[in-house]
């Protein structure tokens, strides 16, 4: 089955399409909101994701690969955001970096990465598998571990 139809058959394109409705009827209409928070909360549970309705996320996000995400409802994500497994986007209690992360566009997060704090990740930038980040990415840059490398094409391929 082909076309819009045959990718709402995917679990992480559902979850995503649920969110947007949510979204979009947050208000402008009440009861549908309800309606589509109810069938969200249920599928947040299903695929053991967990993005509040209200985080703020651009458009073009796509999670590749479903479970153990988590986005902390004041993060900000900009477009074309490209999320795999086991992700956190959190939040820092304390300290100098105390709030939650603000991405780019174009940005590539690979499985088992964490990014806490009042931090910038900026446009065109792809993190490893397993870095933990709670320091400002640069445009146009690949963080391995907590190593940056400057990059012009650091997404190219992967968002």
């Amino acid at each position: 089955m082909g076309g819009k139809r045959g990718i709402l058959f995917l679990p992480q394109y559902k979850f995503v399409y649920i969110k947007r409705k949510c979204e979009y009827w947050r208000k402008k209409n009440k009861l549908f909101f309800i309606f589509w928070r109810i069938i969200y909360q249920k599928y947040k549970i299903k695929y053991l994701i967990d993005i509040p309705a209200k985080a703020v996320i651009g458009r073009g996000f796509k999670i590749e690969h479903i479970g153990g995400i988590v986005i902390n409802p004041e993060a900000i994500l900009g477009e074309n955001v490209t999320i795999l497994n086991n992700v956190l986007i959190g939040v820092e209690k304390r300290g100098k970096r105390a709030g939650t992360p603000q991405i780019g566009n174009r940005v590539y997060i690979a499985a088992g990465a964490v990014i806490v704090g009042k931090i910038k990740i900026g446009n065109n930038v792809l993190i490893a598998a397993n870095s933990f980040i709670n320091f400002d990415v640069p445009d146009n840059s690949i963080v391995i571990g907590n190593r940056i490398i400057p990059n012009d094409f650091a997404t190219q391929g992967y968002v």
